[in-house]
């Protein structure tokens, strides 16, 4: 892929992502702040965004979003490999503990 290839994914993500978030908060602003892992102060800014706002945000080289799982605990519930499927339900469900726990801990 090229660097022009790259930064067009980017772009697009953002886009996604914002439209995406935005959405989110408008339905349901407590599971947004939990499911985006934002601040209620965030949530504010991304819900009060115009689509040209939107539109130039996104444009830039720097993802927006990031991934939450920074350890090996919630990355190894998420993925639970070699286990059963009704395992699986279990870790998943276990790794959204951990994570409410941090979001909590967060705001």
């Amino acid at each position: 892929m090229s660097p022009e290839q790259i930064l067009a994914e980017i772009r697009e993500a953002n886009l996604s992502y914002l439209m995406l978030a935005q959405s989110l908060i408008r339905s349901d602003r407590e599971q947004a702040l939990y499911r985006l892992g934002v601040s209620e102060e965030t949530a504010v800014l991304i819900d009060a965004l115009t689509p040209a706002q939107m539109m130039k945000i996104s444009g830039g080289s720097t993802l927006l979003c990031r991934f939450r799982m920074d350890d090996d605990i919630v990355w190894n519930l998420l993925t639970s490999h070699g286990k059963g499927a009704a395992n699986d339900g279990l870790s998943r469900l276990h790794a959204s503990i951990l994570l409410a726990g941090r979001h909590r801990e967060a705001a």
